[in-house]
């Protein structure tokens, strides 16, 4: 009686290439609403909307690295980790990933308040990023981090995006591109810390699979929270109305 025949897994590269792959076939910067974005063909409330949606994103993620923190055992994976929230979060009030976003909200004619209390976020929105947390929280340690590897692509998107905004949107006062900046510093120092976390901890053809599923849902998530934006705000016989709060 035979067993069933383990797969070997893949070597480094190939498992590398692989995770790429993922992003390059289904990463957002190639949903229609971010073409649209880069070929400057928002409107304002458009823009606007984007903003006020991508900032209920932006107010999860440090949750999300919190909940991945406790998830491990190791105090040097901790110590690494951590800075994703200071990124986020500073270390006092006024620093942080999170106050640029809304300073780019402020720099787009928004008011702070109604970015903050989520008013203008669509139910798709909150569902899917809502999703994203509960991924974390439901999966292992690595599936975990191989979900933020959307990081690997977002470098590119953010590079774009500085130049866009300059020549397509300049009544965004450029004080609120600092959080692209920002980013072009961040992702890929955090991407190498967490790809190299991935390689090291997939050590079968099972693992390696689930880190590239958990890849691929985070990809899923973003380009869901783009199609929500899309039927609402660019589709004819739209928007709906506001929610109600």
């Amino acid at each position: 009686m035979h067993g069933t025949r383990t797969l070997e897994p893949f070597a480094a590269e190939e498992f590398t290439k692989r995770l790429r792959a993922v992003g390059e076939e289904g990463y957002h910067d190639k949903h229609p609403f971010h073409l649209l974005m880069h070929e400057g063909k928002l409107t304002k409330a458009q823009l606007q909307a984007w903003i006020a949606n991508r900032f209920y994103y932006q107010a999860i993620i440090p949750k999300k690295d919190a909940t991945i923190l406790s998830k491990s055992d190791d105090p040097a994976f901790r110590r690494a980790w951590i800075h994703r929230i200071i990124d986020h979060d500073g270390t006092k009030e006024g620093e942080g990933g999170i106050r640029k976003w809304l300073v780019l909200a402020e720099a787009a004619g928004m008011q702070r308040e109604d970015v903050e209390s989520f008013r203008y976020v669509l139910p798709g929105v909150r569902f899917a990023v809502d999703g994203y947390l509960m991924f974390v929280q439901t999966h292992s340690l690595m599936e975990a981090v191989a979900s933020s590897l959307t990081e690997l692509f977002a470098p590119k998107l953010h590079t774009v995006r500085l130049p866009v905004f300059e020549e397509h949107y300049p009544w965004v006062d450029k004080k609120g591109l600092e959080y692209f900046r920002s980013r072009l510093i961040q992702a890929p120092r955090d991407v190498e810390y967490g790809l190299q976390y991935v390689l090291e901890h997939c050590t079968t053809r099972e693992l390696q699979e689930k880190a590239i599923v958990a890849l691929t849902t985070k990809c899923y998530i973003l380009w869901s929270l783009l199609d929500s934006l899309y039927f609402a705000h660019i589709s004819p016989g739209w928007p709906p109305p506001l929610w109600p709060r």
